[in-house]
């Protein structure tokens, strides 16, 4: 299981820059990312090196965030392989609530992070289908 970090943003110029500050202050590496917006705020949801000291940095500097589990499942480089992904997860009744890419920083090899209810059952019905979850 992964831990992400969901950062709840002001959206002004400048404010992106000012959380990876933080970040490369605390010598904290980002693994993935995604960015929601709104009109006035938005969602930065990261999976990060050390996700514990990320909230906390994060939170000393200001920003309201928070730490939740999420599944990161390794992938192939090779089309098709995200569809074949999703048809194992609709297959099993299971709905995604959002995604991002990240990668394997040892092999270079994709790694989809997602969000879905019931993480531990859905980490070993992907697992019980072939899929390395990592």
């Amino acid at each position: 299981m992964l831990k992400q970090v969901s950062i709840y943003a002001e959206n002004r110029q400048g404010v992106m820059q000012q959380i990876t500050a933080v970040l490369y202050r605390e010598n904290i590496n980002i693994l993935g990312s995604v960015t929601n917006d709104s009109a006035e705020y938005g969602i930065i949801r990261m999976v990060v090196s050390d996700p514990e000291r990320a909230v906390k940095a994060l939170s000393d500097a200001g920003y309201l965030c928070h730490m939740i589990d999420v599944l990161g499942v390794e992938l192939q480089d090779e089309t098709g392989n995200l569809n074949q992904l999703l048809i194992a997860l609709d297959e099993s009744n299971i709905n995604v609530n959002y995604m991002y890419l990240s990668f394997n920083r040892e092999t270079g090899m994709p790694i989809i992070v997602f969000h879905t209810e019931d993480l531990y059952e859905v980490r070993e019905c992907i697992h019980s289908k072939g899929y390395t979850v990592v």
